[in-house]
């Protein structure tokens, strides 16, 4: 299953791509699906035009993504399920029914996976086996998530609130682990709005989940509260990943981070052509 793909709907596609643990769909296809119109771009602006409210919470529910086109990646506005049902609420087409219900088995997925997180873990790990990714690398991949997890939730009981705090800490975390920050480690890699973790090998895993647990340790340990004291605690675990980086890789003489990433070339197949050499 590719980051960005096609799905059929009553013989017409709609491209879709996945963001934030959802699908999050193409709207200009959503129109077309369920309209006549020659011209989704003008019906959407005719739409806004007629529906005050959904002109007003437009931008909550409308989101910029890349999208595959015959051009190459462009950027498109998208919603998601929740959004898609909103937009389908100004759509008077009884071709909007079928969606509606289309859509309510999507929804349904959704709760099931919040009533029971090993169904989305699940569906998660067959998403990374259909992209090529080993199973040992989809292990550590997902425990991975795992690890943050628990760092986020401690350092939300800890008084971090604002996304911004949660950036700076991490990106503590990740320049004492890598010496290079997140945006520094995707530069390195040719990454841009990738997931960088995505195209992390085993061992850059390994200890990206060594300074996230060592944080979370000493956060705990140190009954850290607030943003300095967290920042500091943040800078002691992601320092712990990074001597334990350094001390292998004299060791080894070989560097931990590598430039590769999964853009052209699956996981799976890079690790045949190592074991080819």
């Amino acid at each position: 299953m590719n980051q960005n793909e096609l799905i059929l709907f009553q013989g017409k596609k709609i491209r879709r791509t996945w963001h934030n643990k959802e699908w999050c769909f193409v709207l200009e296809d959503i129109i077309a699906v369920l309209s006549d119109s020659k011209d989704p771009k003008q019906y959407i602006q005719k739409m806004k035009q007629r529906d005050l409210p959904l002109a007003e919470g437009w931008v909550q529910i409308v989101h910029t993504h890349e999208i595959e086109t015959l051009g190459g990646k462009q950027k498109m506005n998208c919603v998601n399920p929740e959004g898609a049902f909103r937009i389908i609420q100004s759509i008077p087409s009884p071709k909007a029914e079928p969606f509606k219900i289309w859509l309510a088995k999507v929804g349904y997925e959704r709760v099931q996976e919040i009533r029971n997180p090993e169904i989305a873990m699940k569906r998660m790990k067959e998403i990374y086996k259909a992209k090529g990714y080993s199973n040992e690398w989809i292990e550590k991949r997902t425990r991975g998530i795992a690890v943050r997890d628990e760092l986020t939730e401690e350092w939300s009981k800890r008084g971090i609130k604002a996304q911004k705090e949660y950036s700076i800490l991490t990106s503590e975390i990740s320049k004492a682990t890598f010496d290079l920050t997140p945006k520094e480690y995707k530069k390195v890699k040719g990454l841009k709005k990738q997931n960088l973790r995505d195209h992390m090998n085993d061992l850059e895993l390994i200890f990206s989940m060594l300074g996230e647990k060592a944080t979370t340790e000493i956060a705990r340990n140190k009954d850290s509260q607030g943003f300095s004291e967290n920042r500091e605690s943040s800078r002691k675990g992601g320092k712990i990943a990074g001597n334990a980086r350094k001390n292998l890789e004299k060791e080894t003489g070989k560097k931990v981070v590598m430039q590769e990433n999964y853009l052209g070339k699956t996981e799976k197949a890079k690790k045949l052509e190592e074991r080819k050499k």
